[in-house]
């Protein structure tokens, strides 16, 4: 079986049931698990990623309007490599090679014997029915699957027992901090499970713009940054440029609380696959540092107050 996986949470998902050796190519993007760094890449950007969240979002904005893809495709090796299976996405054009783009791709180059399994996850239900929907098409054993997936279950679980008990917070997750846009999809109900209450970010439905006056009028008592793509070095960064353009965000509760975190939002939270659990502990963490300690604390995020560590 060859497998080629075009999206970091398709790579994590066909990992987490024991088919790593079975992944032959992969995005640009997809840098775990860290002993797949070999593999051959099959995808680049066509924006420069090392940017700030405003300088990537107008390049991405200037492909878009074209209608154009934002990442290339290196067909000539994708047809060497002739994979069994291309597991990709339907989400977001922005966060991985369009769905569109890769069927037409497979169709004009492949033909019929390469199967796209596609993810297209809104809510925690749509992650775990994708991953139930990898493994029956990998021709995983049922057993295996079940005894996986209610692993990650259980471990909600046990957040759950804990959490339900504690005081519910108002909490804002950040996805992109310029402009800025609130988290949604899956997010608001990690948020609750991890024991907070969401502000601005709707359940099932995709992460929306915001403005700043949103943000006074629901004065959440956490702010977390979750940027997509981004490492805590390159979230500090921003967030330092964001505060100093707006110093109004000095009369936020929770800047005068001290409750800012950033976090590794490249590695977490956008990636709906297996790690969606971790993400959930970092959130306990944060917003009940009391009650739980997972420690992923200066390895997966920061209060935004300290120095982010080498």
């Amino acid at each position: 079986m060859k497998i080629v996986t075009l999206i970091p949470s398709a790579t994590e998902i066909v990992a987490f049931f024991g088919k790593k050796k079975e992944i032959i190519g992969k995005s640009h993007e997809c840098d775990y698990p860290k002993d797949l760094s070999n593999i051959v890449k099959l995808t680049e950007p066509k924006i420069k990623v090392d940017g700030s969240s405003k300088e990537i979002h107008q390049q991405i904005e200037s492909i878009l309007e074209k209608s154009l893809s934002v990442y290339k495709v290196n067909i000539e090796k994708l047809k060497d490599l002739d994979p069994d299976f291309i597991v990709t996405q339907a989400h977001c054009e922005v966060c991985a090679v369009s769905f569109s783009h890769v069927e037409n791709i497979t169709k004009e180059h492949l033909g019929p014997k390469t199967k796209i399994i596609s993810l297209q996850p809104n809510t925690l239900k749509e992650v775990f029915d994708d991953l139930e929907r990898v493994a029956k098409n990998l021709k995983i054993e049922s057993s295996k699957t079940k005894k996986l997936i209610n692993g990650l279950k259980k471990r909600i679980q046990n957040i759950q027992i804990v959490s339900s008990e504690l005081k519910k917070p108002k909490i804002l997750c950040i996805e992109w901090s310029e402009p800025l846009m609130a988290a949604g999809n899956w997010m608001p109900e990690m948020i609750e499970i991890a024991g907070g209450k969401d502000v601005l970010g709707k359940k099932g439905s995709d992460s929306h713009w915001i403005k700043f006056e949103n943000i006074i009028e629901s004065d959440p008592d956490f702010i977390i940054f979750i940027p997509c793509g981004f490492n805590l070095k390159q979230t500090k960064k921003d967030v330092d440029e964001l505060i100093k353009q707006n110093d109004k965000w000095k009369s936020l509760r929770a800047f005068k609380n001290k409750n800012l975190y950033i976090t590794d939002g490249n590695q977490y939270f956008n990636r709906p696959g297996p790690r969606l659990v971790e993400s959930i502990e970092i959130l306990c963490e944060i917003i009940h540092p009391n009650n739980f300690d997972f420690r992923h604390k200066n390895l997966a995020w920061i209060n935004f107050f300290d120095s982010v560590q080498s």
